[in-house]
């Protein structure tokens, strides 16, 4: 018996696409098993387009095949003919037998494919380094933040398949919107369409839990010669726990006790404007807050949200300091600017807080400049300790880029972080002693509730 042949030339490259792709995936399949390669463009060629053309060309195939019966039909010269088979005859058995071995490797291969794909989509790699320009703010951010060790989707999508299936839909929108230049600069934020934080952060983070007080350290350095630092330390009252406890302490007994609900009112879309509060306490009370000078009929067009872990951690995982101030005393703080360099803090800052065009020409001026100003005004130490002055610029650098990114319009402040109070409104935007019930009682802005100070 001879094999079914076909000179159709969509046949034809059905085969041909159908071998390079098996052969390809399966050389990258095995090096990305045995952690061979990293390169993250790499990924969407092995991993998203090869398998594509694979099963395109499996396609083609019998499309090829069909075309070739079509002609047969209709009287037209065709070297295709239609196996008969008799499995009675060892040769039909063998050629069964080569099918059936054919058929499972390809249902393996797509199976490995899509399996593959899923997983690479998931990897933070894909996240944060394929749509480069796009997300490297966060992913640069994601990369020294406390969870830089919890994937993307973790976060972001979650479990179960209803999610997984909306962030794909809402991908090939981003998509999109990279591959036509059409995507907001700044990214938004926050995210409204965002997975429920009892979905995600709970996950690992046990809400019914008393966490007690927990005691911060607040470094911070003078713009004097010696870079002066001072200390400012607080007892924070974490607190925490479910309807069960009876202790009612803590930033989060109200706010994120199982017990209480919490609705609010915002205005804008960063979520910074909260003229409306609704709390429901353990009990089923209720108490309605309205902002000083806000009517009810003002807020109908008003986002409404049940407020959970995000509403005040809204920058879990993407954190950029507010102010180039700050982000040269955490610099100092951690040791990466040397403290013992006179005025570092001061010519650090300076430098820092100018508008650049790009972080390549941040990174210049920054060398030049605090270079220049050791070598005019402290020689002898440029002289001598040129290695701590290398080290000061390089610390420098880092606090620039790894907080400013002009390319895409961040700057110190473009993301408001609503922990604490200093440099955003965060809790103030309820707690100001101006949202008042019907009968006179208010959200406190006493300090002590959430910490005290040493």
């Amino acid at each position: 018996m001879k094999l079914p042949v076909s000179r159709d030339p969509y046949a034809v490259i059905g085969v041909f696409l159908a071998t390079i792709g098996a052969l390809f995936f399966g050389i990258f399949f095995l090096l990305e098993l045995f952690g061979l390669h990293t390169n993250p463009y790499m990924g969407i060629v092995f991993f998203l387009i090869l398998p594509g053309v694979f099963v395109f060309g499996l396609l083609l195939i019998p499309f090829g095949l069909w075309r070739d019966r079509r002609k047969r039909q209709r009287g037209e010269s065709t070297a295709f003919n239609w196996p008969r088979f008799d499995f009675n005859l060892p040769r039909h058995r063998q050629v069964a037998f080569w099918i059936t071995v054919v058929t499972f490797v390809n249902v393996l291969i797509i199976s490995l494919a899509a399996y593959s794909g899923v997983h690479y989509m998931d990897s933070n790699e894909f996240c944060g380094q394929v749509c480069h320009s796009v997300m490297v703010p966060e992913y640069t951010a994601f990369q020294d933040s406390p969870h830089s060790r919890v994937g993307c989707v973790q976060c972001h999508i979650g479990s179960g398949a209803p999610w997984f299936v909306k962030a794909k839909i809402s991908g090939v929108r981003q998509i999109f919107a990279v591959t036509f230049n059409t995507f907001s600069r700044p990214i938004p934020s926050p995210v409204h369409n965002l997975r429920p934080a009892r979905d995600t952060c709970e996950q690992c983070h046990w809400p019914e839990k008393f966490h007690g007080d927990k005691v911060q350290v607040i470094r911070a350095f003078a713009d004097d010669e010696q870079n002066t630092e001072s200390t400012t330390t607080l007892q924070i009252h974490v607190g925490g726990g479910s309807d069960q406890l009876t202790i009612a302490t803590g930033i989060h007994w109200w706010h994120m006790n199982t017990a209480n609900v919490i609705e609010y009112k915002t205005t804008d879309d960063k979520r910074q404007v909260i003229p409306w509060v609704r709390i429901k306490d353990r009990t089923g009370a209720e108490r309605e807050y309205l902002a000083d000078g806000v009517k009810p009929e003002e807020l109908a067009g008003a986002e409404s949200r049940v407020m959970d872990c995000v509403d005040c951690h809204n920058r879990p995982s993407h954190t950029f300091s507010a102010t180039a101030d700050k982000a040269i005393d955490r610099g100092l703080a951690l040791g990466v600017i040397p403290r013992e360099l006179p005025f570092i803090k001061r010519e650090g800052a300076a430098v820092v807080g100018v508008a650049y065009p790009t972080q390549q020409a941040a990174k210049d001026a920054i060398a030049q400049k605090i270079g220049d100003f050791y070598r005019t005004n402290y020689a002898q130490l440029y002289g001598s300790q040129r290695a701590m002055v290398d080290r000061a610029i390089s610390g420098v650098q880092l606090a620039y880029s790894r907080n400013v990114f002009p390319e895409m319009n961040i700057g110190w402040g473009t993301y408001p972080n609503n922990i604490g109070h200093m440099n955003f409104p965060g809790c103030f935007r309820c707690h100001d002693d101006n949202h008042k019930t019907k009968d006179g009682k208010t959200i406190k802005q006493d300090c002590t509730l959430c910490h005290t100070m040493q």
